[in-house]
């Protein structure tokens, strides 16, 4: 019995010890933090800068004309004369249909041309009404006009110079309805972008633009403003404006993806180091904290420009603030910190 007692007390005593160390332990890894204490923050004063109001835009190249040569009735294919990749000039011969139809009209035009001549010599003596004569000349001008119908239908010629991109038939098929060829003009080609309407009064005919194409990586090209439309989108609150590249060695072509900058002047805004600048959870928002009286407030910002390691502020810091670039991360608006250097 004595040494039951003893076996209790020693184990009641072992674990007794064991509490104490725990509680040491905890005392030790588990510090007691001061709600009240400050966070340690550095600052940097910003100030106004001039600006240069450059933007980016992306775009897909377009031909400045896209013209599809068909014929207005069906008919059999005589003769293509051209293939994908050839350059063709404006006016030149490039589908021969079949011209039996034509032969027929050139005949009837033939055999009116003759007749009216006749009527006419008659009339000049008075030898035919003026009725005949009137109804032989409206002949004479509705075949006139057929055959000439019939002669654009069956030499299809091209209405602008470019470059055949497309062909859908081959010679001697019969014309079904989808063009027998698609001719692009690429010099020049043009590019459609979206402007914000805050430039709608900064954008002028005739404005240059810098153009950067993915596949010429260090190449740059020029472009100008070549059209600007007259109405906003309620939408996007954007307006398109085309821009036209002379493009008169054709290495531009359409479909390649471009990034088009325009300049826009310069304006004096305030410059923060991008370390400044917190992105809210959730949102696209951007915030500063500014430091004024010992306290830190929580702006919204609307950012400009990126600027290598800075940013362009639109609004939401003023010339001379001190922002918060180091301890944001324990901060909340309106706290009090201490800055350290």
């Amino acid at each position: 019995m004595r040494k039951l007692e003893l076996n209790v007390l020693l184990i009641a005593f072992i674990s007794l010890i064991a509490f104490s160390c725990n509680k040491k332990e905890e005392t030790k890894t588990d510090p007691i933090v001061d709600p009240n204490a400050k966070v340690q923050v550095k600052l940097q004063e910003v100030v106004a800068e001039k600006v240069e109001q450059l933007y980016e835009y992306t775009a897909i190249v377009e031909a400045n004309a896209v013209n599809n040569i068909a014929p207005t009735v069906p008919g059999r294919i005589d003769k293509i004369f051209v293939e994908v990749g050839d350059y063709v000039r404006a006016g030149q011969k490039l589908v021969q249909m079949d011209a039996s139809s034509l032969e027929q009209a050139k005949t009837q035009l033939d055999n009116l041309e003759v007749t009216f001549k006749r009527i006419d010599e008659l009339y000049k003596v008075g030898g035919v009404s003026k009725s005949d004569w009137d109804a032989q000349k409206t002949a004479l001008n509705v075949a006139r006009t057929s055959y000439n119908n019939l002669l654009t239908n069956t030499q299809l010629t091209s209405p602008i110079s470019g470059i055949v991109t497309l062909r859908n038939y081959d010679s001697g098929d019969i014309y079904a309805g989808n063009p027998v060829l698609q001719i692009q003009q690429i010099t020049p080609v043009k590019m459609n972008i979206n402007v914000s309407e805050a430039q709608f009064t900064a954008v002028k005919k005739g404005m240059n633009a810098d153009i950067a194409l993915d596949v010429y990586k260090d190449e740059a090209f020029h472009g100008k403003v070549s059209l600007i439309y007259p109405t906003i989108d309620a939408r996007t609150h954007t307006f398109p404006v085309e821009i036209s590249v002379a493009n008169q060695n054709s290495k531009v072509r359409p479909g390649m993806y471009a990034r088009v900058t325009m300049n826009f002047g310069t304006s004096n805004h305030v410059v923060v180091p991008d370390v400044a600048v917190i992105k809210q959870q959730g949102s696209g928002d951007r915030y500063v904290y500014v430091y004024k009286d010992g306290k830190v407030s929580y702006n919204k910002v609307v950012l400009g420009r990126r600027m290598g390691d800075k940013y362009e502020i639109i609004s939401g810091v003023e010339d001379g603030d001190k922002v918060v670039i180091s301890g944001q991360t324990k901060l909340t608006n309106g706290k009090e910190v201490e800055v350290v250097e």
